[in-house]
């Protein structure tokens, strides 16, 4: 049994609650929509995939490289997700995989040359869907959104 005092609480709360679970609704609704979108885009325009394309990009932003299982945190992944994508990605050239001297089971992965070409390219194409898909926003209101997503971020980082 319930006090009257958390029964109180308890109808005052649920409006926020009520609203906050709307707002990820949105979020999760939003996202999906969107994934989904450039899920199709990278697949039938360039014949690769979403988690090909994240690989790259992290890579992308290390020229230096990182180890495997930087990566793999990186992109909250597993490691063996990292890895048959790197095969992949090696395979064609577009990335290699370095031993770390003085550590024999570690190794760092990085973008060759071409790779960074690819990547390159890959991404102005992404850059221009992701301006498509969300067009309806007037910078000042994607400014708006972006910045009270960094709060909410910042709040989840510091929980």
């Amino acid at each position: 049994m319930t006090t009257p005092q958390m029964q109180s609480s308890d109808i005052t709360k649920k409006p926020d609650t009520k609203t906050r679970l709307r707002l990820w609704l949105r979020l999760l609704k939003l996202s999906s929509s969107i994934e989904g979108e450039l899920r199709k885009r990278l697949r039938d325009d360039h014949g690769t995939t979403l988690p090909r394309f994240d690989v790259m990009a992290a890579l992308y932003r290390y020229p230096d490289g990182l180890r495997m299982s930087d990566l793999s945190d990186h992109l909250r992944v597993s490691n063996g997700n990292v890895t048959g994508i790197l095969d992949r990605l090696t395979e064609e050239e577009l990335a290699l995989r370095v031993a770390i001297p003085g550590d024999r089971r570690a190794h760092l992965a990085c973008l060759t040359p071409k790779g960074r070409d690819v990547f390159s390219d890959l991404a102005k194409f992404h850059e221009n869907w992701i301006n498509d898909l969300l067009h309806r926003l007037s910078m000042e209101e994607a400014e708006t959104v972006s910045a009270l997503l960094e709060q909410a971020l910042a709040s989840q980082e510091r929980a």
